[in-house]
């Protein structure tokens, strides 16, 4: 049985999840998991326990590959270890620990062992941790795709461990704000709130409008999307979020259906957050945020889901409300 099946049949992810998932690795290509972290289904942590037991191999500790001795990275060519997605982690005595991307390929434990003179002990490691320690220690380059994944699972275990001081100050902001989403009239204050706090975060915010199978400008701060007219159908950031019903986060890749948008923002943002804002399970607007093209977003991602999922039910309360007076 495959990789994606067995995660379906243990129930950690969907077969919607799936199919999204093998549907983004046909786009953009990387291993399945990648793609399924990519897309937020997962946390990487997550996956590699699942590889862990799928592939009975012990996956390597991401603190392990932080700090690897030259000696030990010189244990293994760069030529083979470019070649093998395979990097040397830890020597002792007459073995070597190798975290690789396919541990159980006995041919490839054979080259390293003749090539080493060592016994080699194989470990899974995820294929962003792979990459990232390819670069560090034998300065082969990833692909930005790959940096803005990692990048972004960094920054979430970072906001996980600085949590706690933050939750204070987050929750008596996200009171005011909840305050005023309350107290709304129109959808234009609504559109107003969310630009507003949004760019407390972000240098660049916009917000779209879902309608039919296109997305159109409605409001923005930092970039100008008048009249923007986009197809919702085809591959695109915006396609991305409308399909999954959840956030995306990363760059805005330079594929077809997000050609318009990359002349908008006048080059491609290596890092961006979009969200789509849904009533009753149906986007009915899309908050899109950067902080410019070669900037990371240093945004509380906690506190921006929040902010839409309040502006979610303002949107539903405003709905509601004319309801009633047209009864």
């Amino acid at each position: 049985m495959k990789l994606g099946e067995v995660l379906v049949k243990e129930g950690l992810i969907t077969k919607e999840h799936l199919k999204l998932a093998l549907e983004r690795q046909v786009i953009f290509g990387g291993r399945i998991g990648t793609n399924i972290v990519e897309l937020g289904i997962l946390k990487e942590e997550e996956f590699t326990k699942f590889l862990s037991r799928y592939l009975k191999i012990p996956v390597v500790e991401a603190s392990l590959l932080v700090n690897i001795d030259e000696e030990v990275i010189a244990c293994l060519s760069k030529e083979m270890a470019e070649k093998y997605k395979a990097i040397p982690f830890k020597k002792e005595k007459n073995r070597l620990h190798v975290a690789m991307l396919d541990p159980k390929a006995v041919h490839q434990v054979d080259e390293f062992r003749f090539s080493s003179g060592y016994d080699i002990i194989p470990y899974a490691a995820s294929e962003l941790r792979v990459l990232y320690a390819l670069e560090k220690y034998y300065g082969i380059k990833r692909d930005l795709r790959y940096i803005s994944i990692f990048d972004r699972i960094e920054e979430e275990e970072k906001e996980e461990k600085q949590a706690l001081p933050a939750i204070a100050a987050d929750m008596e902001a996200l009171k005011k704000v909840k305050e005023a989403f309350a107290n709304i009239k129109d959808k234009e204050e609504i559109a107003e709130l969310i630009i507003n706090e949004a760019q407390k975060a972000a240098k660049r915010v916009a917000i779209f409008v879902v309608k039919g199978n296109s997305v159109s400008g409605w409001k923005s701060k930092g970039i100008n999307i008048e009249g923007v007219n986009i197809a919702a159908t085809v591959p695109s950031i915006f396609n991305e979020v409308l399909t999954r019903k959840a956030y995306y986060r990363g760059p805005v890749l330079n594929i077809p259906g997000n050609e318009e948008f990359i002349r908008i923002l006048s080059g491609t943002p290596q890092d961006s957050l979009t969200i789509p804002i849904n009533i009753r399970d149906r986007a009915i607007s899309i908050m899109y945020a950067d902080n410019g093209n070669s900037s990371v977003l240093d945004a509380n991602l906690n506190y921006l889901n929040t902010l839409v999922a309040a502006a979610s039910i303002a949107f539903e309360i405003l709905i509601l409300r004319k309801k009633i007076m047209d009864m």
